[in-house]
């Protein structure tokens, strides 16, 4: 519309029903705007919500194991990470050692060889199996980034 006064501008905002709006108070003079300043509010949250949607968040999925698991019990859990890093997460291995189970690390670090073996094709090892504490952890993550 060009350079119009302020009152007159209020005045068209009012009569039409809608809101004036300062679109750009850096400018010189500044620009302003006639427009639903409810919807634009509306249509701006709802673009923020559409692409949050389509944003995939990477968790830290955790599976835990004791030394003395099972063969069955193993292939279990490690199916189950299997479909966590289809779905593009992260999964942390804990192996967790109690009592006279602390003489057996070396068995704990071969679990989580069989399991770094198991999972070859479908990822890589982020951080090696380290001794925390009473705690072995290793970090896994899927081979391709979704």
């Amino acid at each position: 519309m060009g350079l119009v006064d302020v009152k007159d501008a209020q005045f068209k905002a009012h009569n039409l029903g809608l809101d004036l709006v300062e679109v750009s108070p850096n400018a010189e003079p500044p620009v302003c705007r006639i427009m639903d300043y409810g919807k634009h509010l509306y249509e701006q949250k709802r673009k923020t919500k559409l692409s949050q949607k389509k944003q995939h968040v990477v968790s830290l999925k955790e599976i835990r194991l004791r030394p003395k698991i099972d063969d069955h019990d193993r292939d279990i859990k490690i199916n189950r990470a299997a479909k966590f890093l289809d779905k593009g997460h992260k999964v942390q291995f804990t192996m967790l050692f109690r009592g006279r189970e602390m003489m057996h690390v070396d068995r704990g670090r071969e679990i989580m060889n069989e399991v770094t073996e198991t999972l070859a094709e479908k990822s890589k090892v982020e951080r090696r199996p380290v001794m925390l504490g009473r705690r072995m952890t290793m970090v896994v993550s899927p081979e391709k980034q979704q």
